[in-house]
């Protein structure tokens, strides 16, 4: 296929509650870099209904267009219509790059689109070098231990999904770009499932992603008892459970609170690990946390490498000191 001559970015929003999620904006990061690296422009893209909020305020953080398809039809999500509408804007927008986090419905879309315009794909993108115009992108392989290198060539469109944390959010712009709503309908043969029905979930929602602090619990803790330290003291900082495979296999907490490879990858501004040993399957999903605790009594543990803080000691008992004094510290403020 022909390549595109332009580096025009288009990027895609996720949503949640109406409100663009964490990775969403932060890709808007990337896609700055991308454009101006060639003097082109950025379009930000959403697909939902009432999304006015949402729209202004990616209006403000620096893209050059905002698109939005804006249909009561599409507010419960549904891959077939997504990807028929994100393949029409793509038409439409004729961009270079086309950006979505690396998020679950990000792994199931751009695929897809990449396979209908016959172009490449990479996914979990951590950063981007452009090198005589070529795009370099860097994405970890075997649990984040080793980065590789991709180059995207004879593509029209080169597709990427964007790791959760990788990039920061973007500031404000001075100017604020223009809003435009769009209807866009996707042919009835093209969608394969369709939504009968949508039924509140009943399990339990956990927001890792977005959290700016997590307090993950491990093996270490020993008990599901002694596990409702770390959520006592998630609670006092006003942040989210997390935790390791083992103490969900143990059934400690439910799976929705999973961080590392086969869970969520987090990138909150502090990570508290306790009884964490640092497999490397975990430690892959929290490695761009901004500022890492780990507490452990075994001092040669790998969560230590990683670590900005270390405590050494049982987890069981440095957690009820932390929450005294942190209350002491909120009670004299």
């Amino acid at each position: 296929m022909e390549q595109n001559q332009t580096q025009n970015v288009l990027a895609y929003v996720e949503t949640a509650g109406g409100k663009p999620v964490n990775v969403g904006l932060e890709l808007l990061t990337l896609a700055r870099t991308i454009a101006d690296a060639a003097g082109q422009k950025v379009t930000a893209a959403l697909i939902g209904s009432g999304l006015d909020e949402a729209a202004q305020r990616l209006a403000a953080l620096g893209a050059d267009k905002v698109v939005v398809v804006d249909d009561p039809a599409y507010t419960a999500f549904s891959m077939d219509e997504y990807t028929g509408v994100l393949e029409q804007l793509v038409k439409d927008e004729n961009p270079a790059v086309f950006l979505m986090g690396n998020t679950p419905q990000g792994k199931g879309i751009v695929p897809r689109l990449a396979a209908r315009f016959q172009s490449g794909c990479v996914a979990d993108v951590t950063a981007v070098s452009i090198e005589n115009g070529a795009l370099h992108w860097t994405t970890p392989r075997f649990g984040g231990t080793v980065l590789a290198e991709e180059v995207i060539e004879n593509s029209a469109v080169q597709f990427a999904t964007v790791r959760t944390g990788a990039f920061s959010k973007p500031e404000t712009a001075q100017n604020t770009a223009p809003v435009e709503k769009k209807t866009v309908s996707v042919p009835a043969d093209s969608i394969r499932t369709k939504i009968r029905e949508a039924v509140k979930e009943l399990t339990e929602s956990v927001n890792l992603e977005d959290a700016d602090v997590i307090v993950s619990g491990g093996r270490g803790m020993g008990s599901a008892e002694n596990f409702k330290l770390v959520e006592e003291l998630a609670a006092l900082l006003g942040g989210v459970v997390g935790a390791t495979r083992p103490a969900i296999e143990d059934g400690w907490v439910s799976r929705a609170h999973q961080v590392g490879q086969s869970g969520k990858i987090v990138a909150p501004k502090l990570y508290i690990a306790c009884g964490i040993s640092g497999a490397t399957q975990h430690v892959s999903g929290m490695s761009s946390s901004g500022f890492v605790v780990a507490i452990n009594k075994d001092e040669d543990a790998a969560i230590f490498d990683v670590a900005n803080v270390g405590i050494i000691g049982d987890a069981v008992k440095v957690i009820p000191a932390m929450i005294e004094e942190i209350r002491k510290a909120k009670a004299e403020a």
